[in-house]
């Protein structure tokens, strides 16, 4: 797995609990699966649980996964450089903000069934209510916003 960041983050990779705080991790390139982000942003959702103590509802952690999924794979197949992952949550939503090495900004392409494959824009802005694109000057960075409730 990568390395984990500091902002509200407790012992080895442990994100603490809910309010504003958040997790951050960067992956090297070559070093890890997908998969690994998704283990992160579902072990994230567990230990913020919602202001009653309660897990989130599983459709949340399903489409939490499905974004972070979407956004890191982008990230490693047109990016360049570590793929950093950071979450949060505050507010009802959760933000998965992907930043990546890569200048050129993702292009949402127009809707079309019979193309295989590049749905990943697409899928995310289904399943957040915001979505935001931004150069920064090391590269670019992907912001998805997800309703918790």
């Amino acid at each position: 797995m990568g390395e984990v960041g500091t902002d509200g983050v407790a012992g080895a990779g442990t994100p603490s609990g809910g309010g504003a705080r958040g997790l951050s991790v960067t992956f090297e390139p070559g070093t890890f699966r997908v998969a690994d982000a998704r283990r992160v942003a579902v072990r994230y959702l567990a230990a913020s649980r919602d202001e009653r103590a309660e897990p989130w509802p599983d459709r949340v952690v399903e489409a939490a996964q499905l974004v972070v999924s979407e956004l890191v794979t982008n990230a490693v197949k047109y990016g360049s450089g570590p793929v950093r992952l950071s979450l949060s949550v505050a507010g009802g939503m959760m933000s998965v903000t992907v930043r990546d090495g890569e200048t050129a900004l993702p292009v949402p392409r127009p809707a079309d069934p019979g193309r295989v494959g590049q749905h990943g824009l697409e899928i995310v802005a289904a399943l957040s209510q915001h979505l935001d694109v931004r150069r920064e000057p090391t590269g670019k960075r992907v912001t998805a916003r997800i309703a918790l409730r």
